[in-house]
């Protein structure tokens, strides 16, 4: 990816469903430039989709938390491939310190949560777990 492509990465993160002619007009390249980046670094894998994405307060009776993951040895992709089958788990991510991992649960209820918390933990691999939940949000993007 070059710097052009870097930049238009950064334009369709704050608004996926800019027109390309206003894509392009940022960039001072053609329409007919965005555009075929953008099928580019789709057929490229590097964008791999597009979503909507909602404020918390959306949904109030949804909730959001984090788990922090300790994992033994070398059990790590067993433990990765187990997570992203996991119904709870919104997001998955590889970290560096004290935690191997963090994941984003999410439940439609305390009780939900407990389920998703207790099948996690059972996992085979996984050597503990610290997990808070999401109170509230303070700034987005």
């Amino acid at each position: 990816m070059d710097s052009t492509d870097l930049q238009l990465v950064a334009l369709l993160r704050q608004d996926a469903r800019a027109p390309i002619a206003a894509l392009a007009h940022k960039l001072g390249v053609s329409r007919g430039t965005v555009g075929n980046r953008i099928r580019r670094l789709e057929d490229a894998g590097v964008i791999v989709g597009y979503t909507v994405q909602l404020r918390p307060d959306t949904e109030p009776d949804r909730i959001t938390a984090w788990m922090s993951i300790t994992v033994e040895g070398n059990q790590t992709r067993a433990v990765v491939a187990t997570l992203l089958g996991e119904p709870g788990v919104a997001a998955l991510h590889d970290t560096n310190g004290r935690w191997d991992l963090l994941a984003e649960l999410r439940a439609a209820h305390l009780a939900e949560l407990a389920t998703v918390l207790e099948r996690v933990r059972l996992i085979k691999g996984i050597a503990g777990t610290e997990t808070s939940i999401h109170l509230q949000t303070y700034k987005l993007g």
